[in-house]
């Protein structure tokens, strides 16, 4: 589901570009600096953490279906970091890419399976259901962005970095079954 949501981002991001396909998803510690020297910037779109959302951790997980009960483990709701790096030689042009994938999220926040489009024919894409996502902005301190950027490689991009909220993951195993209570019996035994 991680990839799929990238995926999905990208693609996104890429068409609100109109004229072209700045942003690939890659690692940008692996990548070459300022490849582009042409009009527009390359965006690379990495991914740099990943944390579990600790205040959903806690809620059961069961499904009735008329008198049978399902009992599976707990979804795992994560929230991603991720990070938009502009490689480009001209640091006019990379802050022109910022600016605008600032304005794409701006406009559009909240993401879900019907107002997303996305290569839904593309067989990576189709186990993927009903979703629901918010991507804001995040602000590291300049200590945490230096710790980032020394793990990254150490050389700095102009960048910014969101949080995707509540990304849900759940695999369809059913870890136990039985019968609803439908009749208590109430009455005293006086033996």
């Amino acid at each position: 589901m991680i990839f799929q949501v990238l995926q999905i981002l990208r693609e996104e991001v890429n068409d609100y570009f109109e004229d072209s396909n700045p942003v690939s998803l890659a690692n940008i510690a692996a990548v070459s600096s300022g490849d582009n020297d042409e009009d527009d910037s390359d965006i690379i779109l990495t991914l740099i953490n990943i944390d579990e959302e600790s205040t959903l951790k806690n809620i059961p997980n069961y499904k009735i279906e008329g008198t049978t009960v399902s009992y599976k483990n707990p979804k795992v709701n994560v929230n991603l970091y991720i990070l938009f790096s502009a490689n480009n030689n001209r640091y006019t042009e990379a802050l022109k890419s910022i600016s605008k994938i600032i304005e794409f999220f701006q406009g559009k926040s909240v993401f879900t399976q019907s107002n997303s489009n996305f290569d839904r024919g593309d067989a990576d894409m189709q186990g993927i259901g009903d979703f629901k996502f918010i991507t804001e902005l995040y602000t590291p301190t300049f200590e945490q962005l230096s710790y980032i950027w020394g793990i990254l490689g150490g050389k700095q991009y102009p960048s910014v970095l969101y949080k995707l909220r509540l990304l849900e993951i759940e695999r369809d195993i059913v870890q136990a079954q039985g019968s609803v209570i439908t009749k208590i019996d109430t009455t005293i035994n006086k033996n």
